[in-house]
This record gives C-alpha cells, sequence and structure tokens, in this order.
C-alpha cells in the first residue's frame, strides 16, 4: 500500500486497482514531498526510496513506464537515524543521502514558551472545525500545561485540547474539560507524569473517596458507569478495605 500510495500503480495492478492512479512523487514534481516517521519504513522500501532519490525516476506499481519527477524531499522522525543506523535498522547509504540539512526541534517539555502560542492555534482550530465558541482557556490549565512534562509532544497537547473542545461547555477551558479532571492532584513529586497515570491516580482517589460507589464517582468524572468500569480495568484499580 504504501509503495502505490509514493509510486502510484498502474490499472489492474492489484485485487481493487480499477484505475491507473499517480502517486506522491509523481504529484510532487515541481515541488516538495514530505515523508514523516522515516525511520519507521521497512528495509525494501528504503531501497526503493534510495533508488527514487537518487535518480528522480521510478516505475508505477504494475507498470514498465519510467516515470520521472522533480522533487524535493523533506522527512521527519521521532528516532535517533544514527541508533537506527548502528543497529542495522536504517540503511546509512540512505540515511547520508537524507541528512543534506538538519533542522532538530527540542521536545515540547525543553521549550514551554511554545505552549500558550500552540494551544491559542489549536483552539482557533478545533473551533473552527466544531462550530463551537471557545476563546481561551483559565490560568489554571495554562499553568498545568506548562508543568506538565509531555511524553507526547505536540501531537498530545493537541489531543488534550480537541477533547477539551469537544466536551467544554462554556467559552473558556477549565481543567475539568482536559482528558480528565486534574485538580487537587499535585504533580511536582511524581515521577510518571503522563497524563493516563495522572488519571489513574485521580480515578483511585474518588473510587477511595466514594468508598467504591461507581455510580457517584461516575457522576463526578461526567462519564457512565460502563466508562468507568473499564477504566477500573484498563488501570487495575483494586478496592482495598482498610483494617480496623
Amino acid at each position: 500500500m504504501l509503495e502505490s500510495e509514493l509510486f502510484g500503480h498502474e490499472k489492474g495492478a492489484f485485487t481493487g486497482a480499477q484505475y491507473r492512479r499517480k502517486g506522491k512523487f509523481e504529484m510532487a514534481n515541481g515541488g516538495t514531498i514530505f515523508l514523516d516517521e522515516i525511520g519507521s519504513v521497512s528495509q525494501k522500501m528504503q531501497v526503493d526510496l534510495l533508488r527514487v532519490i537518487e535518480s528522480k525516476k521510478f516505475n508505477r506499481v504494475g507498470g514498465n513506464d519510467v516515470v520521472q519527477s522533480d522533487f524535493r524531499v523533506i522527512t521527519a522522525t521521532n528516532e535517533s537515524l544514527e541508533e537506527l543506523v548502528k543497529k542495522g535498522k536504517f540503511r546509512e547509504d540512505l540515511y547520508y543521502r537524507l541528512n543534506v540539512f538538519s533542522i532538530m526541534i527540542p521536545p515540547l517539555r525543553e521549550r514551554k514558551d511554545d505552549i500558550p502560542l500552540l494551544v491559542d492555534f489549536f483552539i482557533k482550530k478545533y473551533s473552527a472545525i466544531m462550530n463551537k465558541d471557545i476563546k481561551d482557556i483559565s490560568s489554571d490549565v495554562l499553568n498545568y500545561l506548562k508543568e506538565y512534562r509531555w511524553p507526547g509532544n505536540v501531537r498530545e497537547l493537541e489531543n488534550a485540547i480537541e477533547r477539551a473542545i469537544v466536551v467544554g461547555k462554556n467559552e473558556i477551558i477549565n481543567l475539568q474539560d482536559l482528558p480528565f479532571r486534574i485538580d487537587n492532584i499535585s504533580i511536582k513529586d511524581e515521577s510518571d507524569k503522563s497524563l493516563s497515570a495522572l488519571e489513574k491516580k485521580y480515578i483511585q482517589k474518588l473510587l477511595d473517596e466514594y468508598k467504591w460507589n461507581i455510580s457517584k464517582t461516575a457522576e463526578i468524572l461526567e462519564i457512565d458507569r460502563v466508562t468507568l468500569y473499564n477504566k477500573i480495568s484498563k488501570y487495575n484499580l483494586k478496592r482495598i478495605d482498610k483494617v480496623k
């Protein structure tokens, strides 16, 4: 599928190929093609990519005609290609062919000043998509977002804002609109600050506080009972009765 997506295919090349289709390299003629997660492509695809980048020529899947395209390639990865080369998982010749000019972007946790700008962008983006009048976030939310370590980087931040806009009922995003309520949870000394770890801790805290009253806990979390049971199973939460 990736080969067809990049190089195109001829009619009848495989089941479902009912017409000739141009690939991304052909459509990028005179322009730029962006390849994300380049470190995860197969060894065979690495060979194909090296050949087309070197020659600017390729064949569509199931075709014999040579297609020529003049394009610029930009790639991205969240892995160290140097380490993958050392492990034999990424071709050294392809690495050097791609590594003409590199831009290293630090993880979000190392550039906290970008968070307000990114949040503003995501609010505008998803408010327009969902036709909701969300204008801003509360200062508490912004402070928390700056404290959080963001192991999932910018994509995790985008997901959090998108979810907040889906469930939010006011013009301002509040703490309870985040993927879970994190007020009353101290994150200063937590070694694991992932969203799932904080969600697990908060749900356990509420369950214990309300003596495992599922209906009441689900009401506080603003989720249904089935969802709560699923989360209890997911995090393997246990009821521990105190010995008197």
